[in-house]
């Protein structure tokens, strides 16, 4: 790809970008700026959260799991994470792979059935 303005200006303004891109459904436009943040800043959960998301509204859902795995290896409680990689899982067929998930994500909410 040619460099556009997307990957210029601060650490900040490309993160506004990527939402801006994201709300507009833009999802690859978006992973392509987060990826970069994420290259530059891999222990930021928000920016490797909203790459996963633009990842998985474009069916790129391998590298969805992909980010999703290494937010939950830094902060296995990270319940957003939790419940994306289940429904990623689910997504990509492997339910007996995102059951744990899930039940996890509805425990650490609250949302337990009675």
């Amino acid at each position: 790809m040619n460099d556009t303005y997307y990957e210029f200006g601060t650490a900040a303004e490309r993160w506004d970008r990527a939402q801006l891109f994201f709300e507009a459904k833009e999802y690859l436009t978006a992973a392509r700026i987060l990826r970069g943040l994420v290259a530059e800043h891999p222990d930021q959960t928000a920016q490797r959260l909203l790459l996963a998301r633009a990842y998985y509204h474009s069916a790129q859902l391998s590298r969805a799991e992909t980010e999703l795995r290494a937010v939950l290896d830094r902060d296995p409680v990270e319940h957003y994470a939790r419940l994306m990689l289940g429904r990623t899982l689910e997504r990509q067929g492997r339910h007996a792979e995102a059951a744990p998930h899930l039940r996890l994500a509805a425990a650490m909410s609250g949302d337990l059935p009675e």
